[in-house]
């Protein structure tokens, strides 16, 4: 079976990077979205850095949707759901290494280029390093959360647009501690510890719980 599963994770990764774009397209949609930021409400240093975690925040969730509408439509397009259906591993479990693979492919690289971005913000050491350690924590939950709203959609064509509204809802939370947790680091008026702990919880909440649930919209989709 981890063969199997192991099997899944790289063919998932071989086609997130040749259909969507992987890496390179989350990270350039991260990095127009944060250039754009600066020119709207000006040259301000000291307001940049101060909103600088939210908008790293944003502009990461955005990114993290991207190609996320894809993750069981291609393969209910093409017939290989229904062969995973049938395979010895638990649906659950498929799911659960698709999403690690999205994950791998798109959340990684922005978790790895918010330092550089942050720079952009006028952010410093503190917290470019908050913002870092937060969306390492946090994006897996965007991930997860996204895979039930991906599994409801999975038979839609353009279901993309469908699928954020039901997501967005779900990822309000994660976003708002997210942000907390970040601003924490540099403000001192609440503990770090405090909202990156929720963050934590949401994040194995999510990816202890999401597969099920998306797993069953699948199974109630081939019925």
């Amino acid at each position: 079976m981890s063969r199997a599963l192991l099997a899944l994770y790289l063919r998932e990764l071989r086609l997130a990077n040749r259909l969507g774009g992987g890496a390179s397209m989350g990270v350039v949609f991260f990095l127009i979205l944060v250039a754009i930021v600066p020119f709207s409400i000006g040259p301000d240093l000291n307001l940049l850095a101060r909103i600088g975690p939210a908008i790293l925040w944003i502009a990461a969730l955005l990114a993290t949707l991207l190609g996320l509408d894809r993750l069981f439509q291609s393969d209910q397009e093409d017939g290989s759901l229904d062969v995973l259906r049938m395979s010895e591993p638990p649906l659950e479990l498929i799911v659960a290494v698709k999403c690690a693979a999205h994950w791998t492919a798109t959340c990684l690289p922005l978790v790895a280029a918010a330092p550089l971005f942050g720079v952009m913000l006028a952010l410093e050491g503190d917290a470019l390093l908050a913002v870092t350690v937060t969306l390492l924590a946090g994006t897996p939950a965007l991930t997860f959360l996204g895979a039930i709203g991906a599994a409801l959609t999975a038979t839609l064509r353009r279901g993309g647009l469908l699928m954020a509204i039901l997501v967005l809802p779900l990822c309000v939370p994660v976003l708002i501690f997210g942000v907390s947790a970040a601003a924490a680091a540099t403000s001192g008026t609440v503990p770090f510890a405090t909202p990156f702990l929720v963050l934590l919880a949401l994040s194995l909440a999510s990816v202890a719980l999401a597969p099920f649930a998306a797993a069953a919209a699948l199974r109630a989709m081939a019925d």
